[in-house]
């Protein structure tokens, strides 16, 4: 069976306010979540349901009208946000001087050594696709190699184009 919210009384009260003021259909809806989960017993699901909205934002209307009628602490200011984060954006930039400096000289920066030092920086293993956000996130791209090597022969190259080419594309 679903958990069930519970309300103290002046939150019911204050929800009850809310639905007969409600200016928006967002204050409604927050009035009525209260409303509908303490005097008739629904559950969140139940809830979302007769709103026309997901569990998840039941659950927020809940603590909206707790935080704004009830005063049950402060109200968060933003969902979303770093919240699994291993290093915060300064640390990240400091970790990724060194290879900043190597890059400027014209070197190639390869994942796994940055990998590694992430690793023993934060002290437990991490997803390559990690790595790549962080370098993602600091303005890094992928630079592709040239279509061409830089020590390759041309006139080699032009010479099997013209020897070859008749032996190879003959029609049989």
């Amino acid at each position: 069976m679903a958990r069930m919210a519970v309300f103290p009384g002046e939150v019911v009260e204050g929800a009850e306010r809310l639905v007969a003021t409600a200016r928006t259909v967002w204050h409604l809806r927050a009035g009525l979540s209260v409303v509908l989960s303490a005097r008739f017993g629904l559950s969140n699901a139940d809830v979302a349901a007769t709103l026309g909205v997901g569990t998840a934002t039941v659950v927020r209307l809940h603590s909206e009208v707790r935080c704004s009628v009830g005063g049950a602490g402060s109200k968060r200011s933003a969902w979303g946000g770093r919240r699994h984060q291993t290093l915060t954006v300064a640390e990240e930039e400091a970790f990724l001087e060194p290879w900043e400096e190597t890059a400027a000289r014209g070197g190639v920066l390869v994942v796994p050594p940055v990998r590694a030092a992430l690793e023993a920086r934060v002290g437990h293993p991490v997803a390559a696709s990690t790595v790549y956000r962080l370098l993602s996130r600091h303005g890094w791209r992928r630079v592709e190699p040239d279509n061409a090597h830089p020590n390759r022969d041309e006139e080699a190259q032009e010479a099997f184009k013209k020897g070859a080419s008749r032996k190879v594309w003959q029609k049989r």
